[in-house]
């Protein structure tokens, strides 16, 4: 298969020209203004918020005049991360894509698929004179991998729909109808910097390889998190020998994404420095075997490296004992039977970055329940106050609460059913979704979620399942077609 073979051809047509624009969340203005451009240039009703989210209004074709309104959304930002040994600005260069068997990929970073592949879907059917529909809007929001902040900044009465299709799903065949709400946690260490102790030798320990992955959707799948084994390493040093010091711990990118790979600087006694040698070959296999299902290409990596100043030793002990104590991972189940086990809370340590006079440590909780949410978000926070943090809250975003009798998720259930021949999955999602924002300012909006299938987002082995973008789109018409009167 080459790509001009790709199906459907009006939606991979559109998700390759949305991967030509750069578009890194909060810097998506060059594809604000190609979707503006876009719009008016059809003659559509084009609108641009003060937010920078952007509506395209188009009317019904003949006959479906007195349709229910459909709302389609997607959010056009997405996440930017690439191998460390790739050249790559985000900012300037287009997305280059391959296909592997039935997958599309990219050459060394994130695809962009979440989301541009739902904004590809909107735009084809906007550009089509052949699909049968009501009125409908389609509306491209902002910056939701950091925040979803094009969502909160959302003015009520931007949109005007009766239903609403959420673009952002990644698992074709399941249908949402809930989601987690989630919020970051973040602690900054301050320290001063100073000489290190004579008779000391300098050693960085790396570690590269991890499948990382969404914080949320992947968080079941217990995979590694580089902060927690690096951390951990840490500890045990420590705590085995006498007068280790911390020079730089630096790992992860991004609030949302289990981090992939790390390295740390620390500075050992002479005499000890093979014994930690040794102790990192035997950490390694331990670890190896540990994650062997879900991890199977981890890169272990120590050396020599230059002296350089050190952390306050009373701060470094208190910061890795914190990385070693704090909740990382799944912390309850959901309890309703019809969410069918689905995560209920977790938290998952992000990112840690070190600069000259403080550690800044991001963590990111999600519960489908909002006082469980805060309850977990008290707990990463009292860990690190413990340890002599200062601690900070984002103001986050609310849970996406599942809605009874719902008349888009019989439409959506049933179109299913009748293409393909089988039930769907309703279900809920542990990832947040701008839907859970939306329903605060439109409370009587009736929403779903649904989008083909998507493997490794938030990580430059993000993958596209080819053939399920046709069954999407398929599934996608027709229930455009049997939205009915007002």
């Amino acid at each position: 298969m080459n790509k001009s073979e790709l199906k459907p051809a009006a939606v991979f047509e559109q998700f390759a020209k949305i991967n030509e624009i750069p578009r890194p969340s909060k810097r998506e203005e060059k594809m604000i203004e190609y979707l503006k451009n876009w719009g008016e240039s059809r003659g559509l009703d084009t609108k641009v918020d003060e937010t920078g989210n952007v509506i395209i209004r188009k009317g019904a074709t003949k006959g479906m005049e007195n349709r229910k309104t459909v709302i389609l959304q997607s959010h056009m930002d997405m996440v930017c991360d690439k191998l460390v040994d790739v050249e790559f600005n985000f900012d300037t260069d287009a997305i280059k894509t391959y296909i592997d068997g039935e997958w599309l990929t990219a050459e060394g970073t994130t695809l962009g698929a979440d989301d541009g592949i739902g904004c590809a879907m909107e735009l084809a059917v906007l550009d089509s004179n052949d699909i049968q529909h009501g009125p409908i809007e389609c509306v491209f929001t902002r910056d939701e991998e950091t925040g979803l902040t094009g969502a909160e900044g959302m003015k009520a009465g931007f949109m005007t729909g009766d239903y609403l299709i959420n673009l952002d799903s990644e698992d074709e065949g399941e249908i949402f109808v809930s989601c987690a709400g989630g919020r970051n946690t973040t602690a900054k260490f301050n320290f001063k910097k100073e000489a290190a102790p004579a008779g000391l030798f300098f050693m960085r320990g790396q570690l590269k390889g991890l499948v990382g992955g969404h914080s949320g959707d992947d968080i079941n799948k217990q995979r590694a998190n580089a902060i927690k084994l690096l951390g951990r390493f840490l500890f045990q040093t420590m705590n085995r020998y006498e007068g280790v010091r911390l020079a730089q711990f630096n790992s992860g990118k991004m609030h949302n994404a289990i981090p992939r790979d790390g390295m740390f600087v620390i500075a050992v006694p002479n005499d000890v420095k093979e014994n930690v040698k040794a102790d990192w070959n035997v950490f390694a296999s331990d670890v190896e075997e540990e994650f062997h299902v879900t991890d199977t290409q981890m890169v272990w990596a120590m050396e020599s490296t230059d002296a350089e100043p050190v952390i306050e030793a009373g701060v470094a002990r208190n910061f890795v004992y914190a990385l070693q104590a704090v909740d990382n991972g799944i912390y309850a189940i959901c309890q309703d039977p019809a969410l069918n086990g689905m995560v209920e809370t977790s938290s998952n340590i992000a990112s840690i970055e070190t600069a000259d006079t403080q550690i800044t440590i991001v963590s990111s909780q999600r519960s489908n329940v909002m006082s469980n949410l805060d309850n977990m978000c008290a707990t990463i926070g009292a860990c690190f106050t413990l340890a002599g943090a200062d601690v900070k809250h984002s103001d986050g975003y609310p849970a996406w609460k599942m809605r009874s009798n719902s008349e888009l998720q019989k439409i959506v259930k049933d179109s299913y059913v009748k293409l393909f021949g089988k039930e769907p999955i309703v279900r809920g999602i542990h990832a947040g979704l701008e839907c859970g924002l939306f329903s605060e300012r439109y409370p009587n909006l009736d929403m779903v979620s649904f989008g083909p299938t998507l493997r490794f987002v938030h990580t430059p082995e993000e993958r596209l399942l080819i053939p399920t973008v046709q069954m999407v789109w398929d599934h996608l018409l027709d229930v455009l077609k049997n939205i009915p009167q007002k």
